[in-house]
């Protein structure tokens, strides 16, 4: 349908051209208003189709789409990797690290290099208004390396482990995964709350996003969280109160862990409670210049691990008796065995942007892990097992775990981003401490998250824009492990240098030092 003006434009030409008629009743006359009336015809046709197409689209499509593409090359390498199992034995001289291999067993280390490691990343990006103060939002991924779909990866490290948590994270096959799916409920009963609730938008936040050269992704603060969970936000903005521009005080919850459905529960063969997350997200300031940001955050009855797949090595199948099948390897479910304690984890952020486009921030991360005694197949809360003795010389079984003590963590990570040309240099940082327990299982790093590392970790890259829609990157990161473990809260950390010496001992491999040379490209759409 044309709309009103368009029809007055109609009207007044029909009453325009009877009067010039009349003035005028020549031939000539009469063929030049007809010409006329032809082009505005014409025109009017023009412009209703301009119009209706636009009412069409917003009637027949409704949800935005957009995304983004991105393929990466990697070359990974591996220095001084050793695998050298053992446990901790109670003996009437006190606890002893006993090697797996024998006594007096020094591992051999070795280097290992993955020269060219690709994989594609596609990302769909869904939006809909569903009324005026209520928003849908959600994100399917696709995230796979070349030549593989098979969604389950060798157990070698906990970065190989696919769980809910990490699912978008990691390279896990063609399939497509919801990594986001969530309602926004704004300015309820015309107040400055909102709540949202859904797959929860908890990857990719400040700071993190640089790196990705991406706008801010996430809620809380990606040195501490990243990590897909499902729960809900009840937020306020509270800029009107404090005069603090961009303030926003917000309480989270979430579940990470179901314990009884699907888990077996009609065999009566479940004992684990349900893992729980809650905490503040509190933005103290975000002018568009500069960013501060708070966050507390603590895991209730944390679990020796999530469901998850995982395809267990001949190494793993002998540590508990089984014999192993060479390049077949059995892919098992995995699901906790017991609960193990608490986590908190608390952070301060702050980023700002230069009147000349250069952006830098700080960020200061604190954990901490309760345990409570228990321990599961891999160990306890940042503890092993201990096992005990018997009256003629021979290990008998666990009897208790090596430490039962609360361990704090903490981590620093800066950066800065300098624009150059038609893209942009970066360099970033990050330390964490032997008890450092971040949740960022969930970043893309192949050898495993930057910002879990148990040690210090170096990032240098430059993006070159294309054009507004398409950038390519090249980068360097650079690992220099302390202690073992780095992002799994299971086990207790120990010591590198002394794992290389056989003086201390890991269930799963162990390196010193590590570093991924990368390009990449990036398309939006």
């Amino acid at each position: 349908m044309m709309k009103p003006t368009l029809v007055a434009l109609v009207v007044s030409q029909a009453l325009i051209l009877p009067q010039a008629m009349a003035a005028d009743s020549t031939e000539k006359s009469i063929d030049d208003l007809k010409r006329q009336l032809a082009e505005v015809t014409e025109e009017l046709e023009y412009l209703s189709e301009r119009v209706d197409k636009p009412e069409s689209h917003a009637a027949t499509d409704r949800v935005l789409i957009t995304g983004d593409f991105r393929t990466k090359a990697h070359s990974l390498h591996y220095q001084d990797v050793v695998w050298s199992p053992g446990v901790t034995v109670a003996t009437p001289m006190g606890r002893m690290p006993m090697s797996m291999n024998g006594p007096g067993f020094v591992p051999t280390a070795q280097d290992i290099d993955n020269d060219v490691f690709y994989t594609t990343r596609l990302r769909l990006n869904l939006k809909a208004k569903v009324w005026d103060n209520v928003s849908f939002a959600g994100r399917l991924t696709m995230f796979k390396n070349w030549g593989d779909s098979t969604e389950v990866n060798v157990f070698d490290s906990w970065n190989s482990f696919t769980m809910d948590g990490t699912s978008s994270g990691h390279p896990n096959g063609d399939t497509v995964r919801v990594e986001r799916a969530y309602f926004d409920w704004k300015n309820i009963g015309g107040t400055e709350f909102y709540l949202s609730v859904g797959r929860r938008p908890s990857s990719y936040g400040y700071p993190t996003n640089f790196r990705e050269n991406e706008l801010r992704g996430g809620t809380p603060s990606g040195h501490l969280v990243n990590f897909n969970f499902d729960g809900a936000t009840v937020g306020y903005h509270t800029e009107h109160l404090t005069g603090m521009e961009g303030q926003v005080v917000r309480f989270c919850y979430g579940q990470g862990y179901e314990s009884q459905w699907g888990n077996g529960e009609l065999f009566g063969n479940t004992s684990v409670d349900d893992v729980h997350l809650g905490g503040f997200n509190i933005d103290i300031l975000n002018d568009g210049t500069n960013f501060l940001q708070f966050i507390l955050f603590g895991a209730k009855d944390v679990a020796d691990g999530f469901k998850g797949t995982m395809s267990m090595p001949d190494e793993l199948l002998a540590m508990f008796g089984q014999d192993g099948m060479g390049n077949v390897t059995p892919v098992v479910r995995y699901q906790p065995s017991t609960n193990i304690g608490e986590i908190y984890l608390s952070g301060l952020t702050f980023v700002r942007e230069e009147d000349n486009g250069i952006k830098w921030f700080t960020s200061l991360g604190w954990t901490r892990t309760d345990p409570n005694g228990n321990f599961g197949m891999f160990g306890g809360l940042n503890n092993d097992p201990l096992y005990g003795m018997n009256e003629d010389g021979s290990m008998a079984g666990p009897i208790g775990t090596t430490d039962n003590e609360a361990h704090d963590g903490y981590s620093i990570y800066a950066g800065i981003q300098i624009p150059v040309g038609d893209g942009k240099f970066g360099l970033e940082y990050n330390y964490g401490s032997k008890y450092w327990t971040p949740f960022t299982q969930a970043q893309d790093d192949p050898i495993g998250s930057k910002l879990a590392t148990r040690g210090h970790a170096y990032e240098g890259y430059y993006i070159h824009d294309i054009n507004p829609k398409m950038f390519v990157k090249f980068a360097a990161l650079y690992y220099d492990f302390e202690y073992t473990g780095s992002g799994s809260p299971v086990g207790a950390p120990q010591n590198i240098d002394e794992v290389l010496a056989g003086q201390a001992f890991s269930m799963l491999p162990a390196m010193d030092t590590a570093f991924d040379v990368n390009a990449s490209i990036t398309v939006k759409f």
